[in-house]
């Protein structure tokens, strides 16, 4: 399996899903022949590019842990740390600096989302090497436009953990665009999430 070294894997998984009408990340889809809850189609390029990673969820979210345990298999679960943030509600930026406040003694934070069920294994590795070798903030892109994930180097820390709202680290990736390392991907799974049902279709 390979190892995360001091870059630290952050999937936020912690939505209400209202646009979905449901619980999206539950939603079984197909990709690739085999159906799985959308989330564990989410998790697997995770697991398969991380030793261990972290998975942020709302709070009563056991159901759901459970689910996806059951659907990846006792040796990939082994790899998912569940943190359950108890400010979800206050939006995506309250989940995201809980992934981070559980993982601080690290060189940096890749961060994911729960709801992109066709970001591919090499987009992750590819940040999450560009963070390795000293890049400030990495992430895929194509055509010119930037995808998921997202790494930040341990110096964006104390503005991780003051971050609030709904836009998440937009602000910070806008600021410093300078500074970010692209790494080329040809594959539009780095944009494809997934937030009404009709977004399935595109998949």
């Amino acid at each position: 399996m390979p190892d995360q070294g001091d870059i630290a894997a952050i999937v936020l998984a912690a939505g209400a899903s209202r646009r979905f009408g449901s619980d999206k990340l539950l939603h079984p889809l197909t990709l690739r022949g085999v159906t799985l809850p959308l989330a564990a189609h989410s998790l697997l390029p995770w697991l398969e590019t991380f030793g261990h990673i972290t998975v942020v969820v709302r709070p009563g979210a056991e159901t759901f842990c459970s689910a996806i345990e059951i659907a990846l298999g006792e040796i990939r679960s082994a790899q998912i740390r569940w943190i359950e943030c108890a400010d979800a509600a206050q939006g995506m930026a309250a989940s995201f600096v809980c992934g981070v406040r559980a993982n601080l003694d690290v060189d940096g934070w890749l961060i994911g989302l729960a709801d992109m069920p066709a970001v591919p294994s090499v987009a992750i590795a590819g940040v999450r090497n560009a963070l390795s070798e000293g890049a400030a903030l990495a992430a895929p892109s194509r055509a010119g436009r930037r995808g998921h994930p997202v790494g930040f180097a341990s110096h964006y820390r104390d503005e991780l953990l003051a971050l609030q709202g709904d836009n998440g680290a937009r602000r910070l990736l806008e600021r410093d665009r300078s500074k970010v390392a692209e790494i080329k991907i040809d594959d539009a799974g780095i944009f494809a999430d997934i937030d009404i049902p009709s977004d399935l279709k595109n998949l």
